[in-house]
């Protein structure tokens, strides 16, 4: 969070931490609701949907400040909407080739892997779609400021125009 902020803005770190939750909670309940065994290959399953989820939302988030960047007077709404856009197909290229590796490993792996590797799986699943539509989101309800340009300082010729 303290990255995300120092990063980008406190509305993007927020909206990364309700993505992360959103991401555990739902795997967390998952599991609850299934009944499957909680151990430690779990845990690293969910540290793991944590850092690809960040991963991810600061892919968007970063196109996003390039964008505000850019499109000064173009709405908030649809600037974050076109950097969601943007990085699409990267999103979905990446789950999707991580999703082949996993669900080989599902069907082909056995009994000590499989909650491991099925936790990542319903992970990676929720964590795109977290990454586009409720971080995104989040940040969209706070607001945003619209421009990080550094202003300028004066250069030292300042006072070029005084007769001495």
């Amino acid at each position: 969070m303290i990255y995300i902020w120092l990063r980008f803005e406190w509305q993007f770190a927020l909206g990364a931490v309700v993505a992360l939750v959103h991401d555990v909670g739902l795997t967390i309940g998952l599991f609850s609701l299934l009944q499957i065994k909680f151990d430690l290959a779990i845990i690293a399953a969910l540290l793991t949907i944590v850092g690809y989820s960040i991963n991810d939302t600061v892919v968007v988030f970063d196109r996003a400040r390039e964008n505000l960047i850019k499109y000064k007077v173009m709405p908030l709404i649809d600037v974050l909407n076109l950097s969601a856009n943007e990085t699409l197909s990267r999103t979905l290229m990446t789950s999707g080739t991580t999703l082949i590796a996993l669900l080989a490993l599902l069907v082909l792996g056995g009994d000590v892997i499989r909650g491991f590797v099925f936790a990542i799986t319903w992970g990676i699943i929720v964590g795109t779609y977290s990454s586009i539509y409720i971080a995104k989101n989040v940040v969209l309800m706070l607001g945003v400021k619209r421009d990080w340009s550094k202003e300028k300082k004066p250069t030292g010729n300042q006072f070029m125009d005084i007769d001495a």
